[in-house]
């Protein structure tokens, strides 16, 4: 199959190198030429423009967009328009709003499938989860490069209509806040409670057979071995905040309590008073996606 990929970031980046590896073809293009000069160097197909991909991947186009949600988006819809027809498909692969990937689906003429995305950087060696929503025809089609970007066929699934798989992805991060304010709750407990705690030490014998043991949990471990049990400079500054903003909103207008998930929200906005809990949860952003870790002035 040939895909087109638009946005060559890090996670554009590991749909190239998975698609290309699973012996599919690929037509790659971002504004950074750079990066497409490195997706080339890795066998892919450079284009110097959108309309320029569009064209070299002729009739029945696959696209896959991976560029930061919102106005993004749009533009590089805008400018695929002219060249789409109702037997080309469309991915959005980003942290998209659900009712956004809904009224694009409306007005873009090709299938259009809203897909949530989630492993950070080490989907690049395992491979992505991926929520799928939109035409169950476009996604039968597409399931061969969904087998390839995903840790396999059992990573990736149609989760419904228009709207649906970044609508699950939106939730899925919801949780990803409480799963790491809870976590880092009770490393803080353990940092200022009564013994001297090698937490490195703690969240390995956790991760050992422990009822709460995680990747998240994994990464606690990592974060403590790098960083030290005092995570050392590390700042108390969390930042992100869309999704998860999102997830409670939907859950007030669907009159459903989600008290961990407001309260880890609250808690990254609250991030102005130094916490330990905060600043296990800002380094834990960088284990699994790599986020810039804010540190402490010296």
């Amino acid at each position: 199959m040939q895909l087109g990929v638009i946005g060559l970031g890090r996670m554009g980046r590991i749909v190239v190198d998975r698609v290309l590896d699973a012996g599919h073809d690929v037509v790659a293009f971002d504004i950074d030429e750079d990066a497409v000069a490195a997706a080339a160097d890795e066998g892919a197909e450079p284009a110097d423009s959108i309309p320029d991909l569009a064209a070299r991947l002729g009739a029945d186009k696959r696209i896959w967009l991976m560029v930061p949600a919102g106005d993004a988006v749009d533009a590089a819809l805008a400018e695929l328009e002219p060249h789409l027809d109702g037997d080309d498909i469309v991915v959005d692969g980003g942290n998209s709003h659900f009712e956004d990937s809904t009224r694009r689906a409306e007005e873009t003429a090709a299938a259009y499938l809203d897909c949530g995305t989630s492993g950070g950087p080490a989907g690049a060696e395992l491979g992505f989860s991926l929520m799928v929503g939109g035409p169950e025809a476009a996604y039968a089609e597409l399931v061969p490069v969904f087998d390839a970007v995903a840790t396999g066929p059992d990573g990736h699934d149609r989760m419904g209509p228009a709207g649906s798989g970044h609508y699950v992805k939106m939730v899925h991060n919801g949780v990803e806040y409480a799963l790491m304010q809870a976590y880092g709750e009770g490393f803080e407990l353990l940092h200022e409670g009564r013994y001297d705690l090698d937490l490195e030490a703690v969240a390995r014998t956790w991760n050992n057979g422990a009822v709460i043991r995680s990747w998240l949990l994994e990464l606690c471990e990592e974060a403590f071995r790098e960083e030290g049990s005092d995570l050392g400079d590390v700042a108390d500054h969390v930042a992100g905040g869309s999704t998860g903003t999102w997830t409670v909103q939907e859950a007030l207008e669907r009159e459903v309590p989600v008290p961990l998930i407001h309260q880890a929200l609250a808690e990254r906005f609250a991030s102005r008073r130094d916490r330990f809990s905060r600043r296990l949860a800002n380094r834990l952003r960088y284990g699994f996606g790599r986020h810039e870790v804010a540190r402490r002035d010296a």
